[in-house]
This record gives C-alpha cells, structure tokens and sequence, in this order.
C-alpha cells in the first residue's frame, strides 16, 4: 500500500514516473526544548492536501510539470524509539544514495536537523564534485558536541564541516561562543539575520557567497520569524519572512544547480495549523523553483 502522497489527489504518479521524491524520516531523539518533530513530515504531507495546484508566482501546475511520489518513512522513531543517531544515519545515507543513483530529486522531510548529516553524507559520497550546504537556519548547529553526543541536532553542520564542505549559513541569530570561535577561525561566511532585515542588497551578496556549482538546501524551519511559522522546537525572533525566503531560494535556483533539499524540525501545534501550512507550500515553491 502507498504511503499518503504530498500533494494528495492533484498529482498521482508511481516511483518510476517521478522526477522529484519527498522522504519522510520521523527522527527524534535530541531535541532540547519542545519536542514533537517526529510529528513533522506526516503533518506537512496532510497539509500539502490543502494547497492548490496552481502557483501564483510561476503560473504553472508544478504538480504537473514536475512529478512527485512520496516515499514510505524510514528512521521513525515513533515506531522504533529506541532507533540510535548511527543507524538513522546509516539508513538514511543508504535510502537517499539508492534514490541519488536512481536519478531522482530528493526532498527529505523531518524529524530533527540531526537527520540533514545522513542526506548530506549520501550526495558527499556518490558526487565526484564539491558542493555548497546552504543552510537556512536560526541557529548556528555547528558545536562539536551537546549533551553528550556528536550526532545532536545543535551540531549538524559542525558534521558538515567535518565532510570538507562549504557552507552558507543564513538567518543565524543565536549561537554559543565556540560556534562565534568557529565561524571566525574558519572564516565561514554567515549571512546574519540583522544583516537580512538592514540590508536590501543581502541576496546578491549571499549569492556571491557560494563558491561552488552544486548547492544542497537545509532549511531549519526556525530560520523563518516564529510570528509565521510557530510550530518549531526553539523558536527564536527576527527570522527571515516569506518573501525573502522564497526569494533567496528561487535566486540559487537560476544561479546555481541544486541536487537535493530537505527541510526539517515542524513540530505541530495542536490549535494552529499555520506551520505545516506553511512548511507544505514552502515545499512546493522549493519544487516549483527547481523546474525554471
């Protein structure tokens, strides 16, 4: 039986047919302050039911310029909550490199930011060239270790770091003093978010920022101000809002070539459903985006 499909009714097709490929991974295991991301992926999937297949901007049916099939989950932790941080990274390099040497696009869905090292790892180890982690984010993630554990979400992209890549934080507003140690001994060229809000020029500039053809996309939904999107784990305030998010995204698009996305940490609130709302259109865009 086939798992509920993103975007529901408006756009049936089989694995064969699709182009592009939502990966639902319901991890969690370390999130710090209010849990519930596990919840993310199926929330955002039901949500997607409710969007129209038209898009505005792009005035097209992305749905149907662009096919796309919805995997079965993996990683679940609400099945298995015993499930370690070394085997949802082991079963999700192995699930998104199958997807990769099948020639799909890969959209993984979460579950906690920890997941984006499994996803990363899968593209590091099959492209011959290097590419850009472009991370959307509150928070910096980048401390060796947090409570006791390398594979905690707050230090996904210190992983990163460990792989060689470059990356492009953006949005950052909250970090602890060895991640500013970091940043500044590694020169890695974050896009502040008060830069986001003074500057008109910042897109350009962050554009300019990436060295390399290839870009991958983690979007942390906290990176978007929590007045939009709420439902998050550690919501912090001054985040990017809709227009210069999707806009950034649509300019690496036209500029860059991006080989897979994922966009992680919904955590659904029980009397709103604005954040997977949001989550589940902001995936399309993402999708849309990809088809220019």
């Amino acid at each position: 039986m086939n798992p509920k499909q993103f975007i529901g009714s408006e756009a049936q097709t089989t694995y064969t047919e699709a182009k592009a490929i939502i990966l639902p991974i319901p991890y969690e295991a370390t999130t710090t302050y209010r849990k519930g991301c596990q919840q993310g992926p199926d929330a955002i999937i039901e949500a997607s039911d409710q969007l129209e297949a038209y898009d505005e901007e792009l005035q097209q049916e992305t749905c149907f310029k662009t096919s796309i099939y919805t995997c079965e989950a993996i990683a679940d932790t609400r099945k298995n909550p015993h499930l370690t941080a070394e085997e949802m990274l082991e079963v999700t390099t192995n699930t998104v490199s199958e997807l990769i040497k099948d020639g799909k696009f890969v959209i993984a869905l979460g579950g906690e930011h920890a997941i984006t090292e499994g996803v990363v790892r899968a593209y590091h180890q099959l492209l011959s060239q290097p590419f850009t982690v472009v991370q959307i984010d509150a928070h910096g993630d980048m401390r060796h270790s947090y409570e006791g554990s390398i594979y905690n979400h707050a230090c996904v992209m210190r992983r990163v770091l460990d792989m060689g890549l470059p990356t492009l934080p953006v949005g950052i507003r909250s970090i602890c003093r060895e991640e500013a140690e970091l940043i500044k001994t590694q020169q890695i060229p974050v896009i502040w978010a008060r830069d986001i809000y003074y500057d008109r020029d910042w897109i350009q500039k962050a554009i300019a920022k990436i060295t390399t053809e290839k870009v991958f996309i983690t979007i942390d939904l906290d990176g978007l101000d929590p007045s939009l999107l709420p439902g998050v784990g550690t919501p912090e305030p001054g985040g990017l809002n809709w227009y210069e998010l999707t806009r950034f995204i649509r300019e690496i698009c036209v500029n860059h070539q991006v080989i897979g996305c994922d966009v992680m940490e919904l955590s659904p609130l029980s009397d709103s459903v604005v954040s997977e709302f949001t989550a589940a259109k902001l995936v399309y865009k993402l999708i849309g985006y990809l088809s220019l």
